[in-house]
């Protein structure tokens, strides 16, 4: 009884919040899309936080650390809490100010306008959707696990999948980007709170720290250090992994909309000082809940290790609380979710359709939702995990990296160089992928991602950047000192 309250609790809390962001507001488009570009420094920190952060982390990282032990956080965790933070704020900047500037709401917009090619806009929709739709897939891969862990007799992996996607289809439907601000607040302080309580709990009950890595070193040792003769951890393998893993967080259009939204630079500014500290808080709980649970949970194969977080959070807290756990990945997942709908939306309308009339993207978020539930019942359907699936998307962002940071820093990309970087680093990935292009030792991003800055200069050889004439709506706006634009009374959000 108590799980079925909790659950009914959290999602009323999500669609309240959802009509709360849209009640008594004017929804333009820019208000609907980018919340009138007024997230503020805490609303701002937990949009990034939250988006970033999907069911990967709660139960992918988990999974890996369950096979592969420690070297999962020393690995990853530093190069991300470092390296992701800095690349925001390097691109973030440029893409909030120029947003404004070119009245784009969304981020192939943004770049077709900065280039002055509807191709450029084309191209880069169909790339993020072809790399979003299957990291949606493991989000609500992710809540029909959790839920059927809890619910196993009530709800399947497929119903809790649908419940959790509609969830968070309806309350974006309602308010947009600002219901998606409000809800990610609270679904990064659950997730962020239950992984830190269940890895304090995970030591009481081993003994104490000391105790549980001298069982975890009597028993299982190979999990307790860094093996470097392992591929994993060979010095062109650790290099791949640290550039699909740190740029691929940069090239998300789910971020980098966020990004577009932010009030100021000031508030972009302080939710980077907060990002480092949140992602290690995260991550060093998630590896070690998933190291300790192949000490307490032995034998599972393959893509049963990721329900190890849900697994671990009914032993420690009993069966009564182990909805929290739940609660956590759903949080986690719808977080991302929510942001990858409206992202989506946002560009099949304003780039693909050209519509501009309101209620329109609604009916587009729909289409988005249906789609990725039909790719979901696929998935479940083959033995990809959700680690597989996620990192099949990362790398295929990282292609989109030259032209993504290019655009906003060279002003000698021109179009003809974007479309060729894309496709020509894509087409290089799938390519290595197969083996059928060398990599000499590493692994497939690095000679995409190569291939895909050399065709960017190659491409804009005898040519210049164009940078359209902003719109009139855009020349209007009043610019303080500071650089920021500034917004209407009671637009900044949090």
């Amino acid at each position: 009884m108590i799980a079925l309250l909790a659950l009914l609790a959290y999602f009323a809390l999500m669609l309240l919040l959802g009509w709360q962001a849209e009640r008594g507001r004017e929804q333009s488009a820019r208000e609907y899309y980018l919340a009138g570009s007024g997230l503020a420094s805490v609303a701002l920190f937990f949009a990034l936080f939250g988006t970033n952060c999907s069911p990967f982390v709660l139960l992918g990282v988990p999974g890996m650390s369950y096979h592969e032990g420690l070297a999962i956080f020393s690995l990853n965790a530093p190069i991300i809490a470092l390296g992701v933070p800095l690349l925001l704020w390097w691109m973030g900047q440029p893409a909030r100010r120029l947003s404004l500037e070119l009245g784009a709401l969304s981020p192939a917009e943004l770049y077709s306008r900065k280039l002055g090619s509807r191709a450029v806009g084309w191209v880069l929709f169909g790339s993020f959707t072809l790399f979003t739709l299957p990291y949606m897939v493991t989000g609500i891969a992710g809540c029909g696990l959790a839920l059927e862990s809890v619910f196993p007799e009530v709800l399947s992996r497929e119903v809790g999948a649908a419940l959790s996607l509609g969830v968070a289809l309806a309350y974006t439907l309602m308010g947009g980007m600002r219901a998606t601000a409000w809800t990610n607040i609270v679904q990064g302080a659950l997730f962020l709170g239950v992984i830190l309580l269940v890895g304090v709990l995970l030591f009481i009950a081993l003994g104490g720290p000391a105790a549980a890595f001298e069982r975890l070193l009597a028993e299982r040792p190979e999990l307790s250090f860094l093996d470097r003769d392992a591929p994993r951890t060979e010095w062109k393998s650790f290099l791949s992994t640290s550039i699909n893993i740190t740029l691929t967080v940069a090239c998300f259009p789910h971020m980098l909309v966020r990004l577009m939204a932010a009030r100021d630079d000031r508030s972009l500014r302080a939710s980077m000082r907060l990002y480092p500290l949140a992602l290690a808080l995260l991550w060093l709980p998630a590896v070690l809940i998933g190291v300790f649970g192949a000490l307490l949970r032995p034998g599972l194969e393959g893509k049963a290790s990721d329900g190890v977080f849900p697994w671990m959070v009914g032993e420690l807290l009993g069966p009564q609380w182990a909805v929290l756990g739940t609660l956590a990945v759903l949080a986690a997942a719808m977080s991302t979710l929510d942001a990858q709908l409206l992202t989506l939306g946002s560009m099949l309308e304003r780039d693909v359709r050209g519509v501009r009339r309101k209620g329109g993207e609604r009916l587009f978020l729909l289409g988005v939702a249906v789609l990725t539930f039909a790719l979901y019942l696929a998935f479940e359907a083959s033995e990809v995990s959700i680690f597989g699936l996620s990192n099949f998307a990362f790398s295929g962002y990282v292609m989109l990296f030259p032209t993504l940071v290019l655009g906003l820093h060279w002003n000698g990309l021109t179009a003809r160089g974007a479309v060729l970087s894309m496709l020509g680093g894509i087409g290089t990935l799938a390519l290595a992928s197969l083996g059928w292009f060398p990599t000499l030792g590493f692994q497939p991003v690095v000679p995409g991602l190569t291939m895909a800055f050399a065709l960017a200069w190659v491409g804009s050889l005898g040519g210049t950047g164009r940078l359209p004439r902003p719109s009139a709506q855009a020349t209007n706006r009043r610019r303080p000192q500071n650089g920021s634009t500034s917004q209407p009374r009671g637009s900044e959000v949090g």
